[in-house]
């Protein structure tokens, strides 16, 4: 009989479900938005919804060699954490108080949402992301940074919340 996976777990894993949606040629991420152990949105990174994506029409930041973190709006799509928030209010979810898990550390655009938003309280995330700024503010929000690695044979390393 198998370990029954804990919340972080099971919620991370759907991050990384929702990150296989992503249109994204260079990074692709996935959120889930959770308050009391049920999920109120989901986002991938990707083109709005109507436009042509990246992986039909190339990635700007690529052929402008735009390094990974800088000039965020030299790009077609929007962020998991962007798409996870407008999934919300799309759809009158209010999600202040709630949890983020993400494969990525939010970059300081999308910290700087969640903060308003009011989900800066605590922030799963699988891998780093080089935004400082991002850090920092999340940081001064209080949020608690709380990194679950993912590991080749497909176990994480996570504490039940």
């Amino acid at each position: 009989m198998s370990e029954r996976l804990s919340w972080d777990e099971y919620f991370m894993r759907m991050a990384r479900l929702m990150a296989e949606r992503s249109t994204c040629l260079r990074r692709k991420v996935g959120a889930v938005i959770v308050r009391d152990k049920r999920i109120l949105a989901t986002g991938y990174n990707g083109a709005p919804s109507g436009f042509r994506h990246c992986d039909e029409v190339g990635c700007l930041r690529a052929k402008l060699n735009v390094p990974s973190g800088k000039m965020h709006e030299l790009c077609r799509g929007l962020h998991a954490e962007q798409n996870a928030i407008i999934q919300a209010a799309m759809f009158g979810v209010t999600i202040k108080g709630a949890t983020l898990y993400c494969t990525n550390v939010p970059c300081v655009i999308c910290a700087k949402m969640l903060i308003n938003a009011g989900v800066s309280k605590r922030i799963f995330y699988q891998d780093g992301y080089p935004d400082e700024l991002a850090l920092e503010m999340l940081s001064e929000a209080g949020a608690e940074l709380v990194q679950i690695p993912f590991d080749d044979e497909g176990q994480d390393d996570c504490e039940d919340e």
